[in-house]
């Protein structure tokens, strides 16, 4: 080499090293004219290439070399570098496989052989490697973190820390070992300890974006929402472009229930990415929950283009579909996603649900136990499978599986829909706890939009009335004329609806008795919140507490100072945003008010409002036209069949049995109920024709069927409802067995209203007892039915303006406080 040539090299080196490459490449190609296969000047102009990224340059460069000295590890070992970063590892992996052919112990062959093994997921030939690197120097703590990532990548989680430890122990401040052994020990699920590493990253370095985000998904994991979405909204200020990040914020918004920044954050990652199909179905599940169903349908469609296999997508498009009536096209989606996944619990759960919606009870039932056979813990699945077994009288193993439900509430397990409980025992402090984790679960208190402002007094009292219910339903029918009664002059009424759409006559009538009557039904329960705030409603009234198209997540975003618990749900909703609830000193004894979240407020008869104007056709039925002996006694019970219990069940057998050709006459909810009910007669030598069975009619008819039954046989520990003031209206007798739970003490509440205590009974054996009495004492009866017939307009219970009156001092007394600034306590009224 001649000394120009020479100084060339020289200066190129010179200037490679102090990282003017573009010099220094300017300089090689000189050099290279003088002396053009100078291996040192084509190694040196490769790498110079290489630096610059210009890679495909350089592995030409590196070949030059290789064709005139294939022996040379160092141009083997570049030219694998060179390769690795363009994506060819198989390639890469090869010259360095070379290069180790050639020595066994290159050190650097080694480490890069055991990094190409990694990228090409072959984790366990790559820790083959790392360990023989760390042979040859113990302290390598790249080499440490890398193997660690390795058995971690092959799910070793254990195995990944021990490595993660040794680097640590050799350096305490090596930060990507403190952030990857906070990353495995999530994958353990032990997230307190991870965040102790994840924060000595941060206190090391604060702007970690891995550290920030692993974080998040930590504090995620312990259900830390708030935390987690302040975590991941760091990691976005040092990010913004991360995909993933905005997806697992969405995400953790989503868990605080605050639906519209979660879709914001779904779409802000979509922008990023629009071939995100998770982030489509996630912000369908946003939407979901806001009622905009299908809006929802429209992103799963999306997810589904991009994933067709996407069974967790197919299943909650159904869930949509589901909550627009469109149960057949559910269906198809559940199956669809049953296709894909057999296995896959949620799956045959919604299928379940749909069933039932359709009320295919038996078909519903199969599911639910094929998905808690697959997966026991789903939330409310077993509740609902053993709710829908009583709807049709399934009572095989009913104790055990009943043991099995209370003990799951016993441990605050997320087993049962609290209405669902109230028709399976009789035990308040159960009801409560039950409701409580209802509540916590699905709608615990929501400071999105902020704090209530205080109210001054004003001219009337604003009172809204919320409910699904207002049309031909058994709460319309029980206060159409509270809502006419109402005095317009105090209060102004809203009646704000989110059921059915429908024009019956009962909806034209309560429409006309609101000063405003507003449908509800196609916002979402914060738009609900927003708007009646705007409206200054004084007191809102939860017409429908846990009962079937409830809206409870409304009142979670306290929509007035005062929010009240009445009528649809006969118990506590174990919410600290309900203030009171309404009953009356038998529904609620004194010293029971600790079994209620509520503060109690005692109306001074029944808390049961009643429409006098409920009309009794003129229509005069025979018992022949009805399937009814001429002769023989009748006792009737028109509860829901799922209130039938079998305890309730054996006791109205033995009547029957103590009482020569009489019969049960019961409504019919559905054909399995019935045949099992009849089946269950047979078993304690009744026979099945002693049954008999009767549908839906028009309420006015229904009311009039009434006069050919003698007696009718309460249910416990869920006691009939507004089908006892229908009997007590149309003059039939109700029996009744009181318990503890308010449920269970509802026709007592009637009946000490309407001055006919002799009724109530305390234990199965009264009950069973006063029955067979009854049905054996015609004038017993007779003068019961009379003094009844007496009463029905001269005492509390069917006395709507005296109702009204108490039920108004109560809404006076409660307003009263709030503009005196003291809190809800318990009223007598």
């Amino acid at each position: 080499m001649g000394s120009d040539a020479q100084t060339l090299f020289q200066s190129a080196l010179k200037e490679f090293q102090s990282g003017n490459f573009q010099d220094a490449e300017k300089l090689l190609e000189q050099f290279l004219t003088f002396i053009p296969n100078n291996l040192d000047g084509m190694h040196l102009l490769a790498i110079v290439l290489a630096s610059q990224g210009r890679h495909q340059e350089a592995i030409s460069s590196y070949k030059k070399v290789l064709n005139l000295k294939p022996s040379d590890i160092s141009v083997l070992s570049n030219l694998s570098s060179s390769l690795h970063a363009i994506g060819l590892f198989q390639e890469a992996l090869s010259k360095i496989e070379s290069a180790l052919k050639i020595n066994p112990k290159y050190f650097a062959g080694l480490y890069n052989a055991a990094n190409l093994l990694c990228d090409l997921k072959r984790y366990q030939e790559a820790i083959i490697y790392y360990k023989k690197v760390l042979q040859i120097k113990p302290d390598y703590i790249d080499a440490l973190n890398n193997c660690g990532k390795a058995f971690h990548d092959l799910g070793l989680y254990e195995e990944a820390i021990s490595y993660y430890c040794k680097a640590l122990n050799i350096e305490n401040s090596f930060i990507p070992c403190l952030i990857n052994i906070g990353i495995s020990l999530n994958q353990l699920k032990r997230y307190q300890e991870a965040i102790t590493y994840f924060d000595s990253a941060l206190a090391l370095k604060s702007d970690l974006v891995e550290a920030w985000f692993s974080k998040g998904d930590s504090l995620n994991a312990l259900k830390r929402y708030e935390d987690a979405s302040a975590n991941y909204d760091q990691g976005l200020s040092l990010r913004p472009s991360s995909a993933m990040g905005w997806f697992k914020n969405g995400n953790a918004l989503y868990a605080l229930k605050r639906y519209e920044e979660a879709i914001a954050h779904y779409d802000e990652a979509l922008k990023l990415k629009s071939d995100f199909p998770e982030a489509w179905a996630n912000k369908g599940l946003s939407l979901i929950d806001l009622r905009r169903y299908e809006e929802a349908i429209a992103q799963y469609i999306r997810a589904l283009d991009l994933k067709p296999e996407y069974a967790e997508a197919w299943s909650n498009k159904g869930v949509a579909l589901n909550e627009l009536m469109r149960f057949e096209e559910a269906i198809t989606h559940y199956e669809k996603a049953l296709e894909l996944n057999s296995d896959y619990a949620e799956a045959w759960a919604n299928k379940g649900v749909a069933l039932n919606e359709l009320k295919l009870h038996s078909d519903a039932i199969s599911h639910y136990e094929k998905s808690i056979n697959l997966k026991s813990d789903i939330n409310w699945v077993y509740g609902d499978y053993f709710t829908t077994k009583m709807k049709i009288c399934d009572w095989s193993d009913f104790s055990n599986e009943l043991h099995k439900l209370v003990n799951k509430v016993l441990l605050n397990e997320k087993v049962i829909n609290p209405f669902s409980l109230l028709s399976l025992i009789d035990r308040p402090t159960l009801h409560k706890q039950a409701s409580e984790i209802y509540i916590q679960e699905k709608y615990p208190t929501n400071f999105v939009l902020g704090a209530l402002p205080k109210r001054p007094k004003g001219g009337k009292i604003r009172v809204g009335y919320f409910s699904a219910d207002f049309h031909n339903h058994a709460t319309g029918y029980l206060m159409a004329e509270l809502f006419e009664l109402h005095n317009k002059s105090q209060f102004e009424l809203i009646g704000f609806s989110f059921g059915p759409l429908v024009n019956d006559d009962m909806r034209q009538r309560l429409e006309k008795s609101f000063d405003q009557f507003i449908d509800v039904g196609n916002k979402s329960d914060i738009e609900i919140a927003q708007f009646c705030r705007d409206l200054d409603i004084d007191i809102a009234v939860d017409l429908k507490g846990f009962t079937k198209n409830a809206r409870t997540g409304i009142f979670s975003y306290r929509v007035a100072p005062i929010q009240v618990n009445y009528l649809g749900y006969p118990g506590t909703l174990g919410a600290d945003y309900i203030d009171y609830i309404i009953a009356d000193k038998t529904l609620i004894p004194f010293g029971s008010e600790s079994f209620y979240s509520e503060k109690v407020i005692y109306l001074p008869n029944s808390y049961q409002v009643n429409d006098r104007s409920r009309t009794i056709s003129d229509k005069q039925f025979t018992r022949q036209e009805l399937g009814l002996p001429e002769n023989g006694f009748v006792f009737s019970c028109f509860n829901n069949n799922f209130k039938i219990l079998p305890d309730t069940y054996s006791c109205w057998m033995r009547i029957l049995r103590a009482v020569e050709g009489s019969v049960l006459w019961l409504f019919e909810d559905n054909i399995w109920a019935a045949e099992n009910l009849k089946k269950e007669a047979l078993k304690y030598g009744i026979q099945d024709s002693r049954l008999i069975f009767s549908k839906k009619l028009p309420l006015a008819d229904h009311l009039a069927r009434h006069l050919c039954a003698d007696l009718f046989l309460d249910t416990f520990p869920y006691n009939a409802h507004t089908t006892a003031s229908d009997a007590l209206w149309a003059g039939l007798p109700v029996l009744t067995l009181m318990g503890q739970s308010f449920a269970s003490r509802v026709v007592g509440s009637l009946l000490n209203a309407i001055r006919l205590p002799e009724l109530i009974t305390n234990t199965q054996e009264e009950y069973e007892t006063l029955a067979i009495e009854l049905a054996a004492s015609p004038q017993k009866l007779e003068d019961i039915k009379l003094r009844l017939a007496n009463n029905r307009l001269t005492t509390p219970l069917f006395d709507t303006p005296l109702f009204t009156k108490n039920l108004e001092m109560a809404f006076v007394k409660m307003y009263d406080r709030y503009q005196a600034d003291l809190g809800p306590q318990h009223m007598v009224i």
